[in-house]
């Protein structure tokens, strides 16, 4: 499959759909050549001018005629898209289906598609935004070894991708870097608020503290070496980080942490469950 010349729908049109286009249109494939379908003719129009994509308020039978279909609604809303199109799926040319909500498991996908069965499920996050995402992706037993290729370009126009071996994983992934972004800036919030209260002004706590990120981010990604042991070279004994990184540990965050990460992914299950119900 040529991705230069991929056909591909994208049926929402909302910010992680927007980054996808932004990342695909001119870049992998021309604008032309993407579609999309979304209520809001409003967001279809700034698309349109921006990426020079063709679009509709309403699923049509352009669907019928692309290589990929790109599934980026909310998950409560899967089952009657997919209803939607049913109807308008070229089952001869088998386009493969791209997936990017959290809990819909592919079987329940493929059981309101008719039983179709190239799907690939996508769990990007939202730094795709600008081009820094990463994607845990796993495919069906439907999907070519082509369709995976050219899965896996789509993506990659947006950050790094992951597959995976089981589906089952996709939920620990929802929660590691789907949820990600939200603990980093709930952690940035928090040293902000300390900033604060410590008498630094806002500009200030937030510059201090976004750059701390971006740097210790970056240096535990080009690092060699596990961040624990980058973590224990700031920590002189007895020092200020010490006496942070104590009253964390007697505070229990990290345990905070993983406990939350694994309700964010027992969520996911949960979501799959009763949204695949039926």
């Amino acid at each position: 499959m040529n991705a230069s010349a991929l056909k591909i729908a994208f049926i929402g049109g909302g910010n992680m759909a927007s980054a996808l286009i932004a990342g695909l249109a001119g870049k992998l494939t021309a604008g032309a050549n993407i579609h999309v379908v979304d209520p809001n003719a409003a967001a279809l129009e700034k698309l349109r001018l921006q990426f020079g994509v063709s679009t509709a308020t309403a699923a049509d039978a352009a669907l019928g005629a692309v290589d990929v279909i790109v599934l980026a609604v909310k998950p409560q809303s899967m089952r009657a898209v997919a209803a939607e199109l049913l109807q308008l799926l070229n089952r001869a040319a088998q386009p493969l289906i791209l997936s990017i909500a959290a809990g819909i498991g592919a079987a329940d996908l493929a059981r309101w598609l008719g039983g179709y069965g190239a799907i690939v499920r996508c769990m990007p996050n939202t730094p795709a935004l600008i081009g820094l995402g990463i994607t845990g992706m796993v495919a069906a037993a439907g999907v070519s070894a082509a369709q995976k290729e050219a899965a896996d370009a789509i993506l990659k126009a947006v950050g790094a991708t992951v597959w995976l071996d089981h589906e089952s994983l996709i939920d620990p992934v929802t929660a590691v870097s789907g949820s990600g972004p939200a603990y980093v800036f709930y952690f940035i919030e928090a040293m902000q608020q300390a900033a604060l209260e410590m008498g630094l002004s806002a500009r200030q706590g937030s510059e201090l503290a976004l750059a701390t990120f971006v740097g210790a981010a970056q240096l535990a990604a080009q690092s060699n070496e596990a961040v624990a042991l980058l973590r224990e070279r700031v920590t002189s004994k007895g020092g200020t980080t010490y006496a942070a990184l104590s009253s964390m540990e007697e505070s229990g965050v990290k345990d905070a942490i993983v406990k939350a990460m694994k309700a964010a992914a027992e969520r996911g299950r949960e979501l799959g469950r009763e949204l695949g119900e039926g």
